[in-house]
């Protein structure tokens, strides 16, 4: 037995968001993971989940180059940069990625040599053999409390759906 009392700190409930970053259904739940961050700030760890898909050319290294921001401290914000010019990305693919980097002050010439060293590779190739085995098929794809969300095929009330789930395992967290 312990003499300490027992912790309750409380844990943020996780939500891994499996997304692409060349996908335009990911740019447009970007509204959705803004509000999630806005309603529940650090109670809540959003986390992005790659799942690159073989049909957009420069998801893969856009997924090494979001990690390499993550790693530079702006992850978010490169993300809903690159989300936002998807069209960008399209048309001139990893050239894209740095001068976004460059415009949000990141180091861009480190961007270039993580694209070219794959020194992120393992880490998106993990999220997608984890996306896979969990039944991950299009983006975005939510995960809460064990419950798979998929917002590929509609967002139509998923935000309230991620919400009731978040607001369910806080309650029982600080019960």
């Amino acid at each position: 037995m312990s003499d300490s009392p027992p912790d309750r700190t409380a844990r943020p409930v996780v939500i891994d968001v499996w997304c692409e970053l060349q996908c335009p259904d990911c740019r447009t739940a970007l509204d959705d993971v803004r509000a999630l961050r806005a309603r529940y700030g650090d109670r809540v760890d959003l986390r992005l989940r790659h799942f690159p898909l073989e049909k957009h050319q420069h998801s893969f290294a856009a997924a090494q180059a979001a990690e390499e921001a993550f790693e530079q401290g702006k992850g978010w914000p490169y993300v809903e940069a690159v989300l936002a010019g998807v069209e960008d990305l399209d048309r001139k693919g990893e050239a894209h990625l740095v001068d976004t980097a460059r415009e949000l002050g990141l180091d861009a010439e480190e961007f270039g040599t993580a694209l070219i060293d794959g020194r992120h590779i393992l880490i998106v190739d993990a999220d997608q053999a984890e996306g896979k085995a969990i039944g991950v098929t299009g983006t975005p794809t939510y995960v809460i409390g064990g419950e798979r969300l998929d917002g590929g095929k509609s967002q139509d009330g998923l935000r309230e759906r991620i919400e009731e789930i978040a607001d369910r395992l806080l309650a029982a967290d600080a019960g």
